[in-house]
């Protein structure tokens, strides 16, 4: 298993898709060997992750379609992750792989896999932070995520992404003020799209005074108008990310507690990949039977007994 593992790693860090699919595949599923590829991976700062977020209907898939247009032309290689609703009967992705984003599937330059959130209240995949470090392995340039746009619990990807865009479209403009603090915490950078619409100069322009407000001694965060299906304003948003990336020098707070709350999750893993349910279930129906049956002692008593 050791060899398989490390061949496959090998062919993901030369660029192999297939490989790279498979490895995904593993990290999703619990497969057996997943834990050892997670375990194998190195170099998982150092690639730039750019999330993608923003209410449904306001144009992601166009966007990050008219952002890969803008890169290819460059010459980069970019990975996307695209995070669909899940289907309620098998936790599938429910979108599939994006419609939009068709131009794409056969480019050497771009690989795209969808993940279903499973259930995820962030937003995102239980399992997006391996799979990210896993892409970044990887060769790319840049990997995007987006995500489905759940509004202010949304909160993992500003953890996740070294730049996070928050898309915006101009009839969202009444609900600004009430996404207020959600939205600034999130956002590296607004993209006002679709700005073509009617009420786009006042959505851009209150978002303006809110960043303005909010900038203090920092710098101001970006705003800028697009129009992703005529790829309008998209090499200044392309600019935009490059230059915030370009100063970011350390590892945001953000991240930090991502990392520790994921952390904290795999050691509870761990310990607890020992414990049996059934034998549990045994054991606590025998406690059950006694009258001075107390749960919480029964779980001190258990633990002792078997940790």
């Amino acid at each position: 298993m050791q060899d398989k593992i490390k061949q496959l790693l090998l062919q993901i860090q030369n660029g192999n898709f297939r490989a790279l699919a498979r490895g995904i595949t593993l990290v999703e599923n619990d497969l057996p060997g997943y834990y050892d590829l997670l375990q194998s991976l190195y170099d998982t700062q150092k690639s730039k992750v750019l999330g993608i977020t923003g209410p449904p209907g306001a144009g992601k898939s166009t966007l990050v379609n008219a952002l890969l247009h803008h890169w290819i032309k460059e010459g980069k290689k970019i990975a996307v992750i695209a995070v669909d609703p899940s289907s309620p009967f098998n936790y599938g992705a429910l979108l599939g792989d994006r419609i939009r984003m068709s131009d794409f599937y056969n480019n050497d330059n771009v690989f795209i896999r969808s993940l279903a959130t499973r259930g995820a209240l962030g937003g995102l995949h239980p399992k997006i932070i391996e799979i990210s470090d896993l892409i970044k392995n990887a060769p790319f340039d840049i990997i995007l995520v987006e995500t489905v746009g759940v509004g202010q619990s949304e909160v993992e990807i500003a953890g996740l992404a070294d730049c996070t865009i928050v898309t915006l479209v101009p009839e969202a403009g009444d609900t600004v003020q009430t996404m207020k603090a959600g939205i600034m915490e999130i956002a590296d950078i607004f993209v006002v799209n679709k700005a073509d619409r009617d009420m786009s100069e006042a959505l851009y322009r209150n978002l303006r005074i809110l960043v303005h407000e909010k900038a203090g001694k920092s710098d101001e965060i970006p705003v800028i108008k697009t129009i992703a299906t005529e790829q309008k304003g998209v090499e200044e948003l392309a600019k935009s990310i490059e230059q915030f990336l370009e100063k970011q020098n350390a590892i945001p707070d953000k991240r930090l507690h991502l990392l520790t709350e994921k952390g904290w999750h795999l050691i509870q893993e761990q310990k607890m990949k020992n414990m049996d349910r059934k034998k549990i279930r045994g054991e606590l129906q025998m406690a059950m039977k006694q009258p001075d049956f107390n749960l919480y002692v029964f779980i001190k008593n258990y633990l002792i007994n078997h940790i």
